[in-house]
């Protein structure tokens, strides 16, 4: 090599790494929707590996305290993107129709909503139907409460009386008997009803995806002032996330290190065992196979939109269209990344 083309190839190799600095300074904020569990894995492993400074992006990612405040959060600006739950983000969108920056769903993760009733065996509850007359309890921004009318509806169920408490004593106040059943996520109450000394054996389950409610879960959200002024980082985002996800449904085990990185004190069998059962439960369900990860059925988004306005008794009717853009997804074998079904 002479001495000119040297210094050429020194200056283009200068030149490239500045550019690459430039775009490693691309800050993203992004807000989980609940503490640093198991599922949290599924976004923690890219930061882990390098994928999204790979990328060119400069991401923190922060513990949520709910779906509700990861909308509000992103929608103020105080974060660019999030993780949280699709009719949280709807009910945000109906119910602040003036908001100037609503946050949008840019990729599903959760095909189907965790949300499920739980009982235990003595109760006598093994169907939607012995709920009638029941009495329920759950936080009241819980989202399979908030959801409860739609699977009311879908099961012919009659009324049933509502126990509100803080989220912490909900699986305490079923263990006692102070109420018949509870709504929560399937993979959270059933660990905390295990943790309070029940077997898993004595808790029935009545997944909504698996009794006539089809809503979607969690989705990655962002906000239109990200999208419109660098979609790129949006889609590079996906794309590195999806990378990482990737590695962590095919090797859970291995994922949760990241998880145990950030929350030192997690119990880390427990919550290896919450993100497999997240994993097989929304992520790569079957209704996640039929759609493809991180995609939606426009028909299913459109009824969901109907049934959560209704739900919800929302101010104004919402608009399927406003609150999804999938434009800036990755390629299909970037997203091809779910882990062979479980026979």
């Amino acid at each position: 090599m002479n001495k000119r083309h040297f210094i050429q190839t020194a200056a283009a190799l200068a030149a490239a790494a500045a550019f690459g600095t430039a775009h490693a300074e691309t800050p993203i904020k992004f807000q989980l929707d609940w503490r640093f569990e198991g599922p949290a894995a599924l976004f923690l492993q890219s930061a882990a590996k390098g994928y999204y400074k790979a990328a060119g992006l400069d991401v923190t990612i922060d513990a949520g305290n709910g779906s509700g405040g990861t909308v509000t959060r992103v929608a103020s600006g105080t974060y660019d993107m999030g993780f949280a739950d699709m009719a949280a983000l709807m009910e945000f969108h109906a119910n602040n129709p003036d908001a100037p920056n609503k946050p949008v769903a840019v990729m599903m993760v959760y095909n189907n909503t965790p949300a499920a009733v739980l009982a235990l065996k003595k109760s006598g509850i093994t169907k939607p139907a012995d709920l009638n007359g029941k009495k329920l309890g759950a936080p009241v921004f819980d989202a399979g409460r908030k959801a409860f009318p739609i699977f009311q509806k879908a099961n012919n169920i009659g009324s049933v009386a509502w126990t509100s408490m803080d989220p912490p004593l909900r699986e305490t106040m079923l263990v006692r008997g102070d109420i018949e059943a509870i709504t929560g996520f399937s993979f959270t109450s059933l660990l905390n009803l295990e943790a309070r000394g029940v077997k898993a054996e004595d808790v029935v389950i009545l997944p909504y995806a698996d009794n006539g409610v089809k809503l979607y879960g969690n989705v990655v959200i962002a906000s239109p002032k990200l999208i419109k002024e660098n979609p790129a980082a949006v889609k590079a985002f996906l794309a590195s996330f999806a990378k990482g996800a990737k590695e962590v449904m095919a090797n859970p085990a291995a994922g949760i290190e990241t998880v145990k990185a950030r929350d030192g004190i997690i119990n880390v069998a427990l919550e290896t065992r919450r993100l497999q059962m997240a994993i097989d439960a929304v992520v790569a369900s079957p209704d996640a196979r039929k759609e493809g990860f991180g995609q939606i059925n426009p028909g299913r988004m459109a009824l969901m939109a109907s049934q959560v306005s209704d739900a919800y008794a929302t101010k104004t009717r919402i608009d399927p269209k406003v609150v999804w853009n999938g434009s800036m997804l990755p390629s299909a074998a970037e997203l091809n990344i779910l882990p062979p079904a479980k026979k």
